[in-house]
């Protein structure tokens, strides 16, 4: 068996530091046992989109995915810590339709914006910012924050096959099959990441760099594990991956650009080069089996698509946000500046 030489040997992500009340009670019962879990007043107390309140979601997510060292893999059912997951899924997912304020789209509509790119370029995309402006340190930062994503990318959309039949399951096994390479273990596209990321001179190791990833970038991996692990948002999490595969060919086209621009490294570079394509192929599978099959058996849940897709273009957004007004501040975007590798 081949095996990238950049993944290492799996030990287990480390717990997280604590951000705040929340995370501190939650990361003191997953070690020493039962101790106080917050109840709700404290969940609806905190900022949905806040460190704390992200990174309790984030551990919680994390003991169905990995685990973490130190945590009793049993905890992953732990009636305490569902309940807490539960409150705290509320929270997020009540805050995100307050702000979303009812998106009356059509499936369509929303699939079509997608699509639409500026003549001139998007001020606030950092993909575009990248390509332009971008240096290496800069796109270091970014492979940093993106890693809680890419080193697990397709895994949460793989909870929702079982859930779908017809059309839309098979066109997103063919989807997850590419992602998976295609039954070639070093073209996975996790472990594609993780040789762009040596490439940089960053850390492969899943999980490594949680602890300075601010809540924003914490906020769209949390979203996508939070579709992935209920049945009730099987549409959601379908509106979720259509956005996911419509943007990334011309977004992975800009990447591109810029990592060659920098000189970042052949495995850098090709990480972006091979989503310009697949992704666009994908593009077309998800939008016409996956979304068409799926609105075809049930089309009750176009509501729930349009949602997915909203919610994932508002985490997007925030997340742009903040790296770029850090960056263009000539700040770092990570919670402690400065990597170690």
């Amino acid at each position: 068996m081949i095996r990238s030489a950049h993944l290492p040997t799996w030990t287990g992500p480390p717990l997280p530091l604590p951000r705040g009340p929340l995370s501190s009670a939650l990361a003191t019962d997953l070690t020493e046992g039962p101790s106080g879990l917050p109840g709700s007043d404290g969940v609806t107390e905190a900022d949905p989109y806040g460190d704390d309140v992200q990174l309790c979601l984030y551990m919680l997510y994390e003991l169905h995915y990995q685990g973490l060292t130190g945590v009793d893999p049993r905890r992953e059912w732990d009636p305490r810590l569902l309940g807490l997951r539960s409150a705290l899924e509320d929270h997020v997912t009540g805050a995100l339709r307050r702000d979303l304020d009812g998106d009356g789209r059509s499936v369509c509509e929303a699939l079509d914006d997608l699509l639409a790119e500026p003549v001139r370029g998007d001020p606030t995309s950092v993909s575009h910012y990248l390509q332009r402006h971008g240096e290496l340190w800069q796109l270091r930062e970014y492979a940093v924050l993106r890693s809680l994503y890419h080193l697990k990318e397709a895994d949460p959309h793989a909870w929702v096959i079982p859930r779908l039949r017809g059309r839309a399951k098979a066109g997103m096994v063919a989807v997850e099959y590419d992602e998976f390479g295609a039954g070639r273990a070093e073209d996975i596209h996790a472990v594609l990441f993780a040789d762009l990321m040596a490439d940089l001179g960053l850390d492969t190791a899943y999980g490594h760099y949680v602890d300075v990833a601010p809540a924003q970038a914490l906020a769209p991996v949390n979203l996508m594990s939070l579709f992935g692990l209920h049945r009730s948002w099987r549409g959601a999490l379908v509106g979720h991956f259509a956005s996911v595969e419509i943007t990334s060919s011309p977004a992975s086209g800009r990447l591109a650009q810029a990592m060659r621009r920098t000189g970042a490294g052949p495995a850098a570079e090709r990480f972006y080069t091979e989503h310009v394509e697949a992704d666009a192929v994908h593009e077309q599978v998800v939008r016409r089996e996956v979304i068409g099959g799926l609105l075809d058996d049930e089309p009750g849940l176009e509501p729930d698509v349009v949602f997915g897709v909203a919610a994932t273009e508002e985490l997007d957004r925030r997340l742009a946000t903040t790296v770029l007004g850090a960056w263009r501040r000539g700040d770092s975007a990570l919670r402690r500046p400065g990597l170690d590798g």
